[in-house]
């Protein structure tokens, strides 16, 4: 039987994104991301939200989109994106001890911004279709308007 690696988040930005460059000139884009899990609260009966913090990353690839220049650009923290992409499991030594350390992120394949920007704010050019390297299922439909 096959894999499938895919994840799809609607969240907010917990951070404006931090850009690191490589010496090859490639460029990552790290970014904070938070979704509501909801839970029943045994006490009140009511349901309550519960965060996920979520690390993102989104890069610039050799051939294609320059997501991290997208993100870097164009999102802020508090902003609602729409997010594909696939989770990785980073590994590395810790500085101090040298033990082994490991945390899993989510690597960014395309976003979808979902707030309205508001007029005159930010650059006066407007955000480009995160998507436009894929035709969009729902072209001009609302994401939040359309049941899941």
């Amino acid at each position: 039987m096959g894999n499938l690696n895919k994840v799809m988040l609607i969240g907010r930005l917990t951070r404006d994104p931090e850009i690191k460059e490589f010496s090859n000139g490639g460029k990552v884009a790290n970014i904070g991301f938070a979704v509501n899990n909801t839970k029943k609260n045994q006490q009140t009966g009511q349901w309550e939200d519960v965060p996920v913090w979520v690390d993102l990353k989104a890069f610039n690839r050799e051939t294609g989109r320059k997501t991290a220049d997208i993100a870097a650009k164009y999102l802020r923290k508090g902003q609602q994106i729409y997010v594909e992409g696939h989770l990785v499991l980073e590994e590395w030594a810790g500085k101090e001890d040298g033990k082994k350390q490991s945390k899993m992120v989510v690597y960014v394949d395309d976003f979808q911004f979902l707030d309205k920007r508001e007029e005159g704010a930010g650059d006066s050019e407007p955000a480009p279709k995160a998507r436009a390297a894929k035709p969009a299922a729902r072209s001009e439909e609302n994401i939040e308007d359309v049941p899941f």
